[in-house]
């Protein structure tokens, strides 16, 4: 049982930067595309929502790279200039 809980917790750390990037991706679209919408006469971009959407996209993806990366370290998967330094003796 303890396992099954690991996992999910494992899953929903992933989840949640992944879905924060994806709303932070939607939101920077929306706020462009505002401008070219016909409700307002003056076309201008929403620069709160494309702030708020660039932070979100960015911890999101930064998050994911990051453990991504660290778990191909911990495989030695990555170039020798990635690896772990060892210490000298």
């Amino acid at each position: 049982m303890k396992e099954k809980f690991q996992r999910f917790v494992a899953i929903l750390l992933l989840i949640i930067p992944g879905a924060a990037a994806t709303y932070g991706f939607l939101a920077m679209k929306d706020a462009f595309f505002a401008q070219f919408g016909p409700e307002d006469e003056n076309p201008h971009i929403l620069w709160g929502k494309m702030a708020i959407g660039f932070v979100l996209f960015v911890a999101g993806v930064a998050f994911i790279g990051g453990w991504i990366f660290f778990r191909d370290r911990k495989r030695n998967y990555v170039a020798p200039r990635f690896r772990a330094k060892k210490k000298r003796s």
